[in-house]
C-alpha cells in the first residue's frame, strides 16, 4: 500500500509543478522524434497547453536551461519526460524539482532558497493524507467534504501541501485533506486583558468563563505551538489566562487550514447557527506564515463592513460571509487572536448545498459536476452567480473580493445547478480609496479570471471535450453583458466601467507566477504576475 501511496502522491506532486514550469519558464517547442507542430495554446485560459486533450503530449523548451520537456496534457499535466541523450527519459517527482531548481538558478542567477525541500516536503504531506484518507471515512456532508477535498492542492503552486510544522505526523490530525474534526481549547482570558474589535458575543456562547475572564477558544495547534513561548508563560502565571478544558464537541478543518467550521445544533450552549473561526498559527503554509498580525486584524475591521453593505445592497445570487469581530490577550495580540465569521446556514436557501469552488476544480466524491447533463447550461449557471456580483462589488462599490478557488463557493440546487454564490476572506478583501483601483482590479482579475473561472472551464473541458470551444465565448457574453448594465451613469459609473472595456479587448491578463515569487520572495508577501493569455479575447 505505501508504493500505491507514493506514486500517487508523485503524480499529485507534479502536477502543479509541471504548472507553474510551463507557465513561468518553457516555451512550445517541436518534438525531436517527429515532424508534429509545436502546441499553440487555446483557450481554455491556459498558457502552453490549453486544449490539449488527456491523451495527447506537448513539447517545450525550458528558455533559459534550454533543456526540452514533454507531458501528458490536460488541466493536470502528467507523465514529464526529459530529452537525454537522444531519447525520452521518464522523470519522476524528485527529477523534476531538481530540474526546476536548475532552471531558476540558470533564469534568476539566484541560489535555491528552500524550494526543494518544500517541495518535497509537499509531496511527503501528500502521501500521508492519501494513507490516511484509505482508512478514515470521508464526511457525509457534501459540503465539508469538497472543503476537505484539496488533496493535491493549488493547481499552480510549486509545493502546495508543504508545512513547516515539521513532518506530517505531528500536524495531519489537524489537515482537512486527512478529514480532520478535533475539539477547541477554551482559555479563559482575564477581562481587563481580553482585547475585543466588533461584535464578539458568539465567542461568549461557545462555553462558560469564570467570573472575571471571557471565553477565548484556541485552535489545539495553535496551542501546542505557543504554549511553550515564555511570553505565553507569563501570561498563565500572572493569570491573564487560564486554561479552561476542551469542547465537547468537535469542530472540522475547512481548506484554509487555520478556519475550523464550528457546527449548529450541538445541543449545549454555543450559538444557535453555525459559524467560522479563524486562528492564527506560526507556520508557514504554502508562501506564508499564518500568522494574523495586528494589521491584518486592523484591515478586516476596516474592510468587512464595506464588503458586507456592498453586498446587502446587490442583493442578487451572491453572499458574503460577514466577519462581524475578533478577539485576543493584550501582550499577545498575534498569538491567540481568533476571528469570527459567519456561517453557511443562514445563507443558503432550503435545498440548496454549498460546495467549494477548489473542490469543483480538483474533483471529489459527489462532486456536482457528476451529474452534469448539459454541460454548457451548468457554466452559464456558475459564471451569472460569480461575475455579475464579483463585478458590481468594483464598479458600483469600490470593493474587490480574493475570489479565488478557495475563497469561492456556490449554492447548488438538487440536480447540481448553481444557483447563487458565497464569498468569504476579508483578508484578500479591498476597498478603494484605500489601495488603488489599479492594484484592486489587477488583483480582481487574477482571481477571477485565471484562478477560479479558468480551473473550472479546464475541469469541465475535460469532462466534455465537445462543449470546451463553447466555454469561453459563453464566459465572455457573460462579462459583456456586465459591460452593458455598467454603461453610462445609469450603471452606477459617470464613465462606465473602463477596466472591464479594457479587460475584453487585453490580449493578456496578469497570471500570478507562484514558483518565480517563491524564489524571490520567502515572506511570501511580494508576488510576481507574468502575462497569460486572456482567454476572454476574441
Amino acid at each position: 500500500m505505501e508504493e500505491e501511496f507514493a506514486r500517487a502522491a508523485d503524480a499529485l506532486a507534479v502536477a502543479p509543478l509541471l504548472n507553474c514550469l510551463l507557465r513561468e519558464a518553457a516555451a512550445p517547442a517541436a518534438d525531436p522524434e517527429g515532424p508534429g507542430p509545436a502546441h499553440r495554446p487555446g483557450h481554455d485560459g491556459r498558457s502552453g497547453h490549453g486544449g490539449q486533450g488527456r491523451g495527447s503530449r506537448a513539447v517545450y523548451r525550458l528558455r533559459a536551461g534550454g533543456r526540452l520537456l514533454r507531458v501528458r496534457g490536460g488541466p493536470r499535466p502528467a507523465d514529464p519526460e526529459l530529452w537525454t541523450d537522444g531519447v525520452w527519459q521518464p522523470l519522476g517527482h524528485a527529477g523534476l524539482v531538481a530540474l526546476a531548481v536548475a532552471e531558476m538558478h540558470a533564469s534568476t542567477g539566484r541560489p535555491d532558497p528552500g524550494v526543494a525541500a518544500e517541495m518535497a516536503a509537499s509531496r511527503t504531506a501528500v502521501a500521508a493524507a492519501l494513507a490516511i484518507r484509505a482508512r478514515t471515512a470521508p464526511p457525509a456532508d457534501l459540503w465539508l467534504r469538497s472543503e476537505q477535498a484539496l488533496v493535491m492542492g493549488h493547481p499552480f503552486h510549486p509545493a502546495p501541501k508543504a508545512c513547516s510544522g515539521g513532518p506530517p505526523a505531528r500536524w495531519m490530525r489537524y489537515a482537512p485533506e486527512a478529514y480532520g474534526t478535533f475539539p477547541l481549547v477554551l482559555l479563559g482570558v482575564r477581562e481587563d486583558a481580553a482585547v475585543d474589535a466588533g461584535d464578539t458575543r458568539d465567542l461568549d456562547g461557545l462555553g462558560q468563563a469564570p467570573p472575571g475572564y471571557r471565553l477565548l477558544p484556541a485552535h489545539p495547534w495553535q496551542y501546542e505551538l505557543s504554549r511553550g513561548l515564555p511570553e505565553v508563560r507569563r501570561a498563565f502565571a500572572d493569570g491573564r489566562l487560564v486554561r479552561l478544558g476542551r469542547t465537547p464537541w468537535r469542530a472540522a478543518a475547512t481548506a484554509s487550514v487555520r478556519t475550523v467550521h464550528v457546527p449548529a445544533g450541538r445541543g449545549g450552549p454555543g450559538p444557535a447557527e453555525d459559524l467560522f473561526l479563524k486562528f492564527s498559527l506560526d507556520v508557514r503554509i504554502t508562501s506564508a506564515v499564518r500568522r494574523m498580525s495586528g494589521f491584518e486584524l486592523v484591515h478586516m475591521r476596516r474592510v468587512d463592513p464595506f464588503v458586507t453593505a456592498a453586498f446587502r445592497a446587490m442583493g442578487g445570487p451572491a453572499a458574503w460571509l460577514r466577519e462581524p469581530g475578533h478577539r485576543t490577550v493584550a501582550g499577545l495580540e498575534e498569538t491567540f487572536p481568533v476571528l469570527i465569521r459567519e456561517g453557511l446556514g443562514r445563507h443558503l436557501a432550503p435545498g440548496t448545498t454549498a460546495v467549494l469552488a477548489g473542490a469543483l476544480a480538483e474533483g471529489f466524491e459527489g462532486s456536482p459536476l457528476d451529474r452534469v447533463a448539459a454541460p454548457l447550461a451548468w457554466w452559464r449557471a456558475y459564471l451569472r452567480c460569480l461575475v455579475p456580483p464579483v463585478l458590481d462589488a468594483y464598479a458600483r462599490y469600490g470593493v474587490s473580493v480574493e475570489c479565488h478557488l478557495q475563497n469561492t463557493l456556490v449554492a447548488v440546487g438538487a440536480d447540481g445547478m448553481p444557483v447563487h454564490g458565497v464569498f468569504r476572506d476579508g483578508e484578500g478583501a479591498r476597498v478603494v480609496p484605500q489601495v488603488t483601483r489599479e492594484a484592486a482590479w489587477q488583483r480582481l482579475v487574477y482571481c477571477l479570471v485565471v484562478n477560479n473561472l479558468s480551473e473550472i472551464a479546464g475541469a469541465l473541458a475535460e469532462r466534455f471535450p465537445a462543449s470546451a470551444g463553447a466555454l469561453w465565448p459563453a464566459a465572455r457574453a457573460e462579462f459583456e453583458r456586465c459591460a452593458r448594465a455598467h454603461a453610462g451613469p445609469a450603471g452606477g459609473r459617470p464613465d462606465g466601467f473602463p477596466e472591464l472595456t479594457a479587460l475584453l479587448a487585453a490580449p493578456t491578463v496578469p497570471g500570478k507566477a507562484n514558483l518565480l515569487s517563491r524564489w524571490f520572495d520567502p515572506t511570501g508577501l511580494a508576488p510576481r504576475y507574468l502575462p497569460y493569455p486572456n482567454p476572454l479575447a476574441v
